[in-house]
């Protein structure tokens, strides 16, 4: 079923009971409000105000305090393009601050997980796969074949298991480390 990105029923989705993971695969990702914070970060300026992160962060303050379980591993290519630098030095600290567990994976070129599509698996059996173009969100739908939320379940253990924590990651990129926020 495709879904209205923002919609009520999209963020329903968000109301998880135990676990939520999201898998990004892509070093660039585009939309109208990226373009400012990724041309203020080249620019080595300050971290501006980023639309939506507020709201993102509180939602991950809630469900950490209601014990629940929010993880996101991102498939990094090096040398790290400059979205991807931006993305892990300015949006995904305050996510870690608010309690979700972030870690990068280290891929090639060329390996497969990178032809993967981006998800959400909330709870181990509901699926939210975006499919974009050129860097563009083109699509999302909520899967319900079970071969595919199996699949995810899989790329979910295999991508967390290879992964690092971010501050760890970080640590291999010590410039990162003094722009993060």
């Amino acid at each position: 079923m495709i879904m209205e990105l923002g919609s009520a029923e999209y963020w329903r989705l968000f109301d998880f009971q135990h676990t939520a993971f999201r898998l990004e695969v892509h070093q660039l990702y585009r939309g109208d409000d990226e373009t400012g914070p990724l041309r203020d970060f080249i620019a080595g300026r300050p971290c501006p105000a980023l639309p939506g992160k507020d709201a993102w962060v509180a939602r991950v303050s809630a469900a950490h305090a209601a014990g629940k379980v929010m993880r996101r591993v991102h498939a990094a290519t090096e040398p790290l393009t400059p979205y991807m630098q931006m993305e892990l030095a300015w949006s995904y600290p305050p996510n870690v601050r608010a309690g979700e567990d972030i870690r990068i994976l280290r891929a090639a070129p060329g390996d497969p997980v990178l032809s993967e599509t981006d998800f959400w698996l909330f709870d181990s059996r509901t699926l939210l796969q975006y499919t974009y173009d050129e860097g563009r969100l083109a699509r999302v739908e909520l899967v319900a074949d079970p071969a595919e939320i199996v699949r995810a379940n899989w790329l979910r253990d295999a991508a967390a298991h290879g992964a690092v924590p971010l501050r760890d990651y970080l640590r291999w990129h010590d410039g990162l480390v003094q722009r993060a926020s």
